[in-house]
């Protein structure tokens, strides 16, 4: 009798747990999460790109394949020689798989920072896409651009994906400075300030 009952219970708690599954949106569930997640690619031997995240999701849905970053994404790139050229970090990031076009895309969405070690240059903004097949970065927002000789500010901007030559869309109040042996030129895109000479 005791064993009948218990039985019972068990039936009665599955068929419970069985309504709450047939709820689950499944598009919504990752099949796979990385915690601490490392990754290279590299080819002949060399390392191309390194990304680190604390937490990858994994979603495969019908047509839908892509990976979610929430926790946070780092991606180091390398030139040709081995040595690290370029870093963007950023808050969340999601990488949209290869699909029937044969489409790879890259999203990074809240405070990015794109540097260029070499050029010593950093950019700051809120999104920035990165296409696999073109090799090039760029985002329609704000966008801040600072390097030793200056900064710039502006609304859009195009890169290859190395950051190697980035060029703002819609720049605005703009200053560089340029120096030489005899003069300092300030370039003021607001008050058009021009050579002063050097004490």
């Amino acid at each position: 009798m005791a064993s009948a009952l218990a039985l019972a219970f068990v039936v009665f708690s599955c068929k419970g747990n069985l309504s709450e599954a047939d709820k689950l949106d499944l598009a919504k569930v990752p099949i796979q999460v990385v915690d601490s997640m490392f990754y290279v690619e590299s080819e002949n031997g060399r390392v191309k790109m390194r990304v680190e995240s604390p937490r990858l999701e994994v979603y495969e849905y019908d047509n839908t394949s892509y990976d979610l970053f929430p926790k946070g994404i780092h991606v180091y790139g390398y030139s040709e020689d081995g040595r690290l050229e370029t870093t963007i970090q950023a808050r969340e990031a999601r990488h949209d798989k290869k699909n029937k076009d044969n489409k790879e895309l890259w999203s990074a969405y809240g405070n990015v920072i794109i540097r260029n070690i070499f050029k010593q240059e950093t950019m700051e903004t809120d999104t920035l896409y990165w296409d696999g097949n073109l090799r090039e970065i760029w985002t329609d927002c704000y966008i801040r651009m600072y390097s030793p000789s200056g900064s710039m500010q502006g609304y859009g901007m195009r890169s290859d994906e190395m950051a190697r030559n980035a060029v703002l869309q819609r720049p605005f109040d703009n200053v560089f400075i340029i120096e030489s042996e005899e003069t300092r030129v300030v370039i003021d895109s607001v008050n058009l300030i021009g050579p002063v000479p050097k004490k």
